[in-house]
Parts: C-alpha cells; sequence; structure tokens
C-alpha cells in the first residue's frame, strides 16, 4: 500500500497508450467527489460534485473541486459521466458547464432529472445523454458500460471505462442491499462479467470501509418509523437528504399508514421529490400529500413535515425550526426524527440542532437511538465480497477520509491485492495505468474553490482565517494622524473595537504606547505610512496579547498632516 505524498513533482508527459486518472475531489474528505481520466489527448469527467462547508468556513455556501487542471483543455473533455444524484456528486456540473456549457452530461434518467432542474436556476441548457445498466456508450477513446448498483437513491450506477490501456472501474457509491424498496440489487452478475474481461483498475467506494460486517437492509426501517409514527402525540417531523428518494418513501408510507398527511419543506426536498414523483420513482398514495400552507389547519396529529437539514446546515428547514425561526414551531409532544447518517466534520452542527429542539421540547429520534436510518455504502464485509469477485489487479480506494481510504486499501490486500498495487492517494495526485500497472507519477494543484454568494473562486483560505479572527476575537481599528518631520501626533489616535467585549476606554491605557512608538520610528527614518501603520498594529498587537490573551484583527489607519 503507497502512503499519500505531498512532496510529488509534476507529473510528465502523458505517453501514449496510457491512460491517466487524476482525482479532483472526494479523496481525504466526504464530498467533491470528482475524477479525471485522460487517454489519446481527450478527457472523461466522471462525477463532479460539491462539498458542504464546515464550522471553520463562515460565510461559505458551497466548496467545488478545483477545475484549473482541465481549465484550458475544456475542449478535450469528452463528457462528464454522472454515476447518481447525490449533491457531492452532480452538486459542481453548473459551475463545469459555465466554463464550457455544451459539454455532454451523461447519466441515468433520475440522476440527469435532478441535474436539469439544477441547471434552470443556472440557465444553463446541456447536452444530455441518458443511460441505463447493460448500456455501453463510446466517449471519445473511452469505451463506458453501466452497471446497476443499490445505493441511498433510485438509478445509480458504476461504470466499466475500457481505454486502450486497459478497463478502469468506478464504482460510485454502492452497497450491497439485497432487499431494496425499487428492488433494483448492485448486479453482481453483471460485475463477474466485467471481471471476466479482466479490471486493471477498481476505483471502489471507501465511505462505511472501516464499519464491520454488512449494511443493514433499507426494508428494517419502515417498521420502525411506522412504530415512531403511531406513537408520536403531535406532529411528526423527519429530516433527511432532499434526494432520499427511498427515505421519503417509506414516510409517506408510514404516514398513509397512521393516517397522517405530508407536507415537503426545503426548496431542495420540494423540488427533488416533484421530479421523482412525474418520472415514477416516488409513489405518493393518494390524498396524502399537501402544501405547507395546509398544515395549519390540520391537527397535530395528523401532520407529517418532511424536511431538509438532517446535517445541520444553518440555512436548511430544521435547523431554522431549532432555531425558532421558521413558519413551522416545533414544541412540546412534537417528535422529530433525523433519519440520516452523521457525516463526518457535520457532528457539532447536528448536535446544536438536536439540543435546540430538545430545548423546544421536542422529543428528537435519530440513529444513535433508533433504527431510523441505513448508510448507503459498502461496509467492509460487502467490499470484501466485491474484491473476492471482480480480482482487480490494481486498486484505488475513493469517496473518503484518509481513515476511510487506509480501511479500504487494508481490506483490498486482504483478499489478496498485492500490497504495491493498492494506491492510496490524494486529491491531485496522479495515477498512471501502463501495461496493467498503476502507478503515482506527480501530482497538480488541487485546492478548494470557495462558492461565496454569487462569487466563486475569489474567497482565499487567508480570507477565511480573517473571518475566523473576526468572529472569535474581535476587530480593533486606529485612527492617527502624524506629523511626518517629528513623529508627533497631530490628531488621535483613536482607537475603536467591535466584539471585544471590554469598555472602549481600556484603549486609553494603549495611546500613549502608540504615540511613543511612532515618535520612534519616525526619529528611527520611518517616513513610509505602511511602515507606521505596522508600527501601530504591533503596538496594539502586543498590548491586547499581554493584558487579554487575545488576537483580534487589527486595521490601523495613519495619514500625515
Amino acid at each position: 500500500m503507497l502512503p499519500a505524498r505531498t512532496d510529488l513533482p509534476q507529473p510528465p508527459p502523458l505517453r501514449p497508450g496510457v491512460t491517466r486518472v487524476v482525482p479532483l475531489g472526494g479523496l481525504g474528505e466526504i464530498g467533491r467527489n470528482m475524477a479525471v481520466l485522460e487517454h489519446d489527448g481527450k478527457l472523461l469527467v466522471i462525477d463532479c460534485g460539491v462539498l458542504f462547508p464546515e464550522d471553520d468556513q463562515p460565510g461559505v455556501d458551497l466548496i467545488l473541486p478545483d477545475f484549473q487542471y482541465i481549465a484550458d483543455r475544456l475542449d478535450d473533455v469528452v463528457a462528464i459521466v454522472l454515476t447518481h444524484g447525490h449533491e457531492d456528486h452532480i452538486g459542481a456540473v453548473p459551475y463545469l458547464l459555465r466554463l464550457r456549457e455544451d459539454i455532454p452530461v451523461v447519466g441515468s434518467q433520475l440522476t440527469l432529472a435532478f441535474v436539469e432542474a439544477k441547471l434552470k436556476e443556472h440557465r444553463i441548457r446541456p447536452y444530455q445523454l441518458t443511460v441505463k445498466e447493460g448500456m455501453t456508450e463510446q466517449l471519445g477513446p473511452f469505451a463506458c458500460e453501466f452497471l446497476a448498483v443499490s445505493h441511498s437513491i433510485p438509478d445509480a450506477l458504476a461504470v466499466a471505462v475500457t481505454t486502450g490501456a486497459g478497463t478502469v472501474l468506478h464504482t460510485g457509491d454502492f452497497k450491497l442491499d439485497q432487499l431494496p424498496l425499487d428492488r433494483r440489487i448492485t448486479d453482481l452478475r453483471h460485475f463477474a462479467r466485467v471481471a471476466e474481461r479482466g479490471v486493471d483498475l477498481l476505483m471502489i467506494d471507501s465511505t462505511s470501509a472501516d464499519i464491520p460486517g454488512f449494511t443493514l437492509p433499507e426494508r428494517e426501517i419502515g417498521p420502525v418509523l411506522s412504530t415512531i409514527f403511531a406513537r408520536a402525540e403531535k406532529r411528526v417531523v423527519v429530516a433527511s437528504f432532499a434526494s432520499h428518494v427511498h427515505r421519503v418513501q417509506q414516510v409517506l408510507d408510514a404516514a398513509a399508514a397512521h393516517g397522517r398527511k405530508v407536507a415537503f419543506v426545503g426548496r431542495s426536498m420540494v423540488r427533488n421529490m416533484g421530479v421523482a414523483r412525474d418520472l415514477g420513482y416516488l409513489d405518493v398514495p393518494q390524498g396524502v400529500l399537501v402544501d405547507i400552507k395546509q398544515v395549519e389547519d390540520l391537527p397535530d396529529e395528523k401532520v407529517v413535515i418532511m424536511s431538509t437539514g438532517s446535517q445541520g446546515e444553518p440555512m436548511a428547514a430544521l435547523s431554522r425550526m431549532a432555531n425558532g425561526d421558521h413558519r413551522v414551531q416545533v414544541g412540546p409532544g412534537d417528535t422529530v426524527v433525523l433519519a440520516s447518517s452523521l457525516i463526518p466534520g457535520n457532528e457539532n452542527a447536528v448536535y446544536r440542532v438536536i439540543n435546540g429542539l430538545t430545548r423546544l421540547g421536542a422529543d428528537v429520534v435519530h440513529k444513535g437511538v433508533a433504527r431510523v436510518h441505513t448508510g448507503g455504502h459498502a461496509t467492509a464485509g460487502e467490499l470484501l465480497y466485491v474484491y473476492n469477485l471482480v480480482r482487480p489487479g490494481n486498486v484505488m480506494p475513493v469517496h473518503g477520509e484518509p481513515r476511510h481510504l487506509k480501511a479500504n486499501a487494508q481490506i483490498a490486500t486482504l483478499s489478496g491485492v498485492p500490497a504495491e498495487r493498492v494506491v492510496v492517494v490524494e486529491d491531485g495526485h496522479v495515477v498512471d495505468l501502463e501495461d496493467g500497472v498503476a502507478r503515482v507519477v506527480g501530482a497538480v494543484e488541487c485546492g478548494y474553490v470557495y462558492v461565496d454568494g454569487s462569487t466563486v473562486g475569489e474567497i482565499t483560505d487567508a480570507d477565511l482565517k480573517d473571518r475566523r479572527i473576526l468572529a472569535e476575537e474581535g476587530f480593533v481599528s486606529c485612527f492617527v494622524v502624524v506629523d511626518h518631520e517629528n513623529g508627533k501626533v497631530v490628531a488621535g489616535p483613536h482607537v475603536h473595537a467591535r466584539g471585544f467585549a471590554e469598555e472602549q476606554t481600556v484603549f486609553e491605557q494603549v495611546t500613549p504606547r502608540i504615540e511613543k512608538a511612532l515618535v520612534e520610528a519616525v526619529t528611527s527614518g520611518a517616513t513610509d505610512q505602511h511602515q507606521l501603520q505596522q508600527v501601530v498594529r504591533r503596538t496594539i498587537g502586543r498590548w491586547v496579547n499581554e493584558k487579554y490573551r487575545r488576537r483580534p484583527m487589527i486595521v490601523p489607519v495613519v495619514l500625515s498632516a
């Protein structure tokens, strides 16, 4: 197993007949999944998703893959192949199509419907190619064969990409649920047929690789939800991913069985479930679905709210309910069900929502106390089964944090894949498949691209650091007018602070220090405005640190008389 390396050189030019794989997201994180395959001068993109921000990324709406690697080669991109319709696999498609709108987008019917609904908001009309399991499409030098896989969303696909260098099998997100709600299981017979021809590189889902055993079947969740609905005294609020069609179906069925009406809350939930219903992926029992405006006229014991916000997203419906600023007011006797997994990194946000709802008097049910959710990703036992079935020549674990990738790599070696044929890499690492061997040959720049309101890529890590300082340490400004001939202060210093939790008068103690420091600086020959501002910044900074053990943002303004 090759360790992840950060000191890799720029990759060499791609030799003829070699297939290159460059992950631009999804390795080292849960989200932002994107991989680029290159062969004979053409590029194939597999998935193009987003990552949602954490608490230490204030003001950020979304995080995109870094398109810099392909930005000057967009004409070489033959297609974007999407494995399924979750945001972490399709959410960045509009931002890539902004760079070249006519890139063909390839995926299953439901996946493309979700993408199309998103693209309407961006006023983009792409060329779409609908595929389904069993089909093979020739996209430039890439022969793409699509395989059915079970996941937490209908119509998910794996894709086997064959080039002159061999076959790369990308599983997408999958699990081996033998009793899925839509009866569409992961097609292991198709996997076996591809394996008979030879799989040179297996790019395989790692998200649940550190969980032993097998995934709980989806069908076992329905009876648990039904029991919760039967016991609930007043309203039931169920929070889930906005694209989890199977979970919404179970909520609709349980509501119908207990005489309750269901209202969808959250723009993405309303949009996605409307698409799923129109295409026949969601079966809505007659008379069960109502508009959120009608809920106020119904008895509490007859209401179910199907909401977004299961990951504690600040602006999602459930978070706003927990804060008391949503039209749905949660109170004593209400039951809230978090029917989703806890994505790593979201723990604090989710528990903050749980505590807020509990404080309002609601009974909160989550995966930790009841079987209200099952994962959508293959666990260790399922991964081992796939390795033994496929017998790949090389393995690249994808989709997961470092611990998930490492756990998946260990399973691969247990199954008999030679350790030197298991490549554990990071975003931006370049892997070449040549003569049946996958090797790391270099790395390309691959950072986070932040979406902040209408701006894309303009916010930097330095900006986020400033925002964190403002949020945690406060802000201090200082205005002073200096006679540049003798350094004496003509006006000021006027010091003001925000978010400092101290009286403004405390800064009277530091003004003599500022005046003295400026005189000394000018006497020493400092006349440049920037130099004098730095003198003020350092003087205030040392004083604040000595007295209050704080490091606020300090903005000095020095003018000359």
